[in-house]
């Protein structure tokens, strides 16, 4: 099993930044797409941002030029700059990491995790 810790988070002003970090307790090359999701209120689960062991990265628009990810692959880390903070990024933010599938199969393992999510609240 794979398990995934999560620092960062908080409160702050509109226009303010935050840095989320997640760290995977798992061998680097068994780690395929690295990623953020959020949850806010009434809301679905949404992917923020991801990317992958090739360091492709996906944003959703909503938050494109204003959050940055970023890997370590050396630490098994995923980390999310995020910058210009707007009252509508309030949410529970939950770090993803996907396995690649023949590792998962081979480790007798499920292929995706979630972390315990983090609270991020913007203020007006």
């Amino acid at each position: 099993q794979v398990q995934l810790v999560e620092s960062g988070g908080g409160l702050v002003q509109a226009g303010g930044s935050l840095r989320l970090s997640c760290a995977a307790s798992t061998s680097t090359l068994s780690i395929n797409a690295m990623g953020w999701y959020r949850q806010a209120p009434g809301k679905q689960r949404e992917l923020v941002a991801d990317i992958s062991s090739g360091g492709n990265t996906n944003y959703a628009d909503s938050v494109k030029g204003r959050f940055t990810i970023s890997r370590d692959n050396a630490k098994n880390t995923v980390s999310l700059q995020m910058n210009s903070l707007k009252p509508e990024d309030t949410a529970v933010y939950y770090c993803n990491v996907d396995l690649y599938i023949a590792v998962a199969q081979a480790m007798g393992v499920p292929w995706r995790y979630w972390g315990q999510g983090t609270q991020v609240t913007v203020s007006s």
